[in-house]
Order: structure tokens, then sequence, then C-alpha cells
């Protein structure tokens, strides 16, 4: 850690010596904002592991109002996302940006506290937490970029992610650890979040650096400008493409749930469902950042996708037992392994520096405002159909999504790479 540290103003080249060695380097800052967002995601997978049973269970919420909750407060934090994205590339402070985001995220956690069993309030508690989430992943993948070469960038972002997943591993067990010592105390899970998340902000504060990307003297980005993005074509192409993909996915508070009935698992255990899909993430989001670097990006994101459609039909099948349950995280886990950072991987060779945060900021807001709504549809559909219907209608929209993508993205204008995409 402390070499890579040592090194974090500058991108690390592929030095010679053998292949393995190569594909084993990345930035220093690259491992510093993996450090950030390990620690962040240890705080923020705490809460996620008890939330959804804290509002289903718990305040007893329906389905919908469930759907509603989750889906409307990612989507309104969206638009946001743009905001922040171009504040950071006007200014060139993409690391305040990104800080201010963490440390949004990290005052939610207590405000939890102060909610208490008021849903509006949660609400608007989980909206900060949104809020803080979407200004800050642009300007940091935005830094993840500029710190490493075109042709490595989904290596780079698959040991960022793979960094991340430790975190959203060691999280639910963390808030199981809690829940064990102190009973059914949510309170206990959001204190010691909060404690978590504050280091994070420590960590980014202290050791990742900045690469400027203009001169002194080099205009400041325009809103004119960066909303020229949308008339270039590859650029164009990923955001309509990130909104169809994000209309097939659904909450992982609703996958976990569906387990949780699926198997009739008692409500302690709830919180390691999440610790499968990140240990599957983990082990997966390295080599597949690898794999998209050689064989394209684009097959590695239909790949996941693919695997969520899995997923939803198993979810929706007749199989039971831990096997059912085991396959069904795995695949979740390579789900996220195979699109998180390699999305991104994929758009960044297509995006200007000037305007990288802005560019990456419209591929997630597409994905979010789809988000938005997939979520409220699947929560209707589980309150009308029931909820193996609605995995099942999932599954579909997934496929259907998927050849939308293709048709989007398999045919890239001349000015993209082609590595990016077969």
């Amino acid at each position: 850690m402390l070499v890579y540290l040592s090194t974090v103003s500058r991108p690390v080249t592929d030095p010679p010596g053998p292949r393995r060695r190569r594909f084993a380097m990345v930035s220093g800052n690259v491992v510093a904002l993996g450090t950030v967002s390990l620690i962040t995601d240890v705080s923020a997978e705490m809460v996620a592991a008890v939330l959804p049973l804290y509002l289903v269970l718990g305040l007893h919420l329906s389905p919908v109002a469930f759907g509603v909750l989750d889906g409307v407060h990612t989507g309104t934090t969206a638009l946001l996302r743009v905001v922040g994205g171009f504040v950071a590339d006007r200014f060139r402070r993409r690391k305040l940006i990104a800080g201010t985001g963490y440390a949004l995220s990290a005052v939610a956690k207590l405000g939890l506290l102060l909610a208490g069993r008021s849903v509006p309030a949660i609400g608007a508690v989980i909206a900060v937490d949104r809020l803080g989430k979407g200004i800050r992943s642009a300007p940091r993948d935005t830094l993840i970029t500029l710190s490493t070469p075109p042709e490595a960038l989904g290596r780079a972002f698959g040991v960022h992610r793979a960094m991340d997943s430790i975190g959203a591993f060691l999280g639910p067990l963390a808030a199981f650890a809690v829940l064990l010592a102190v009973g059914q105390s949510y309170d206990a899970v959001f204190v010691t979040s909060f404690c978590v998340a504050a280091l994070a902000v420590v960590v980014l504060v202290l050791f990742v650096r900045e690469r400027p990307t203009d001169g002194p003297d080099d205009p400041r980005v325009s809103v004119r400008e960066a909303f020229g993005l949308l008339r270039s074509r590859p650029a164009r192409r990923l955001v309509l493409a990130a909104a169809l993909l994000g209309l097939s996915t659904i909450g992982d508070g609703f996958v976990y749930l569906l387990l949780q009935r699926r198997e009739d698992l008692g409500l302690r255990w709830f919180p390691l469902l999440a610790v499968g899909t990140s240990l599957a993430y983990l082990l997966l989001a390295a080599p597949l950042g690898v794999l998209a670097d050689r064989i394209g990006r684009l097959p590695v994101v239909v790949g996941g996708y693919a695997a969520l459609g899995v997923t939803y039909l198993l979810l929706s099948g007749p199989a039971h037992g831990w096997p059912m349950l085991t396959l069904t995280l795995a695949l979740y886990g390579a789900f996220y392994a195979a699109t998180d950072g390699v999305l991104i991987a994929l758009a960044g060779p297509v995006l200007p520096a000037r305007l990288r945060t802005t560019g990456i900021a419209l591929v997630q807001t597409g994905q979010a405002l789809a988000y938005l709504v997939s979520s409220i549809l699947f929560g209707l559909a589980w309150q009308a159909w029931g909820p193996q219907n609605a995995a099942r209608a999932a599954a579909l929209a997934v496929g259907v999504v998927l050849v939308g993508t293709l048709l989007l993205l398999a045919s890239p204008s001349r000015s993209v790479p082609r590595r990016v995409f077969r």
C-alpha cells in the first residue's frame, strides 16, 4: 500500500517484464480511491443489509411503498449527478466534489437515528445518502480514468471494484456482528456505520491526488460545451444504452427479500445474503476487468446482464435449497463484477478529458433514472402478480434490453476505439 501511495499523482504504465506483472499494476491513485471505496462500502452495506428488514418487516411497508422509496430517491437525486459532474469539470475540483459526496453519505447515517420510525423522515435521509453517492461517483471514476492509460482501464476499474467489494463483503458481516452483540438494535448499526464512513473521508483527504487535465490558461468548461456531449453519436449511444440497461435492474433489497421468502430464512441471517453476492463480486471483479481489456468491454457487459437474467429466472423457478441459493448469489455477484466498472471503462475512451466527469455522470444518470422506473414497476408487479411472476417479467425485460443495447453499441462510430466494443 505504501509503495502505491507514494506514486498516487501519476499513472502507471506497463513496465517491462512478465505479462502477469503488467496485469497486477495499477496507479497508486486507483489504490487510494479503492481504499476509500472499501471503507465507505463497509459503512454503506452495514445499513443496506438491515434497511429492507427495518422498512418492510419493522415498519410494515408494502412492496409498492418500498419500491417507490428505493426508486424515487435514487432517481430524483440522479439529475444532481450531472450538476456535480459539470461543476467538477468546470472548476477542475473532482476530488473536492467527490469528498463532499462521501461526507454527505456519512452524515446521513446519523440522520437515520434522528428519523426514528417516521417514513417521510427516513425517505429524506435516504435521499441525502443517495445524493452523496450520486455526486461522488462520477468524479471518483474520472479520477480513475485520468490516472490510467486507456488500454488498462478495465484492469484499473476491476481492481477498484474488487477493493470496493471487499467493503461490501465486510459490511453485512459487521452488521451481523453488531446485531449479535446488542440484539435487534438498528441504532447501534447506524452509529457504527457513521464512524466507519467518517474514516473514509479522512483517507480521501490525505491520500487521493488530483492530476490537472487543463493548463491554467485554458478556458473553463461551459454549459453549452457540456450539452454538446449529447450531440456526439458515440456518447449519445452510451447514455441511451445505460438507460436501457437500468430498466432491467431491480434493487438488491427486492432480490434478497425474494430469497428470504423463498427459503424461509431467519431474520438474523438476512444480512448474510449480501455477503454471498459481495464474495462473488470480490473474486470476479479484477479478472473480468482484465478480460474486458483483452476481448472487449461490450461482450463482458452483455455477459453480466445475461447472468442477471438467469438470476431472475432462478428466483422465479421451482428449485429451492442451499445449492439454488448459492448459485443465485454467485450469479448476482458475477453480474455486478461484469458490469459495474466495465461499463464506465467502456465509456472512458469515448469522452474527452475536459468533459469526462460530466459524461460519466450522464451515463450514471441514465441508469439511475431508469432504475427509478424499474423499481416502481417491479413493486407494482409484485403486488399485482406475486413475487415469482414479477421476477419472470424482470428476466424477460433483461432479454429485451440486451437486444436493444447490442443494436446501439455493436456498430460504433469510427471515432470510438474498436477494442472497447469488440
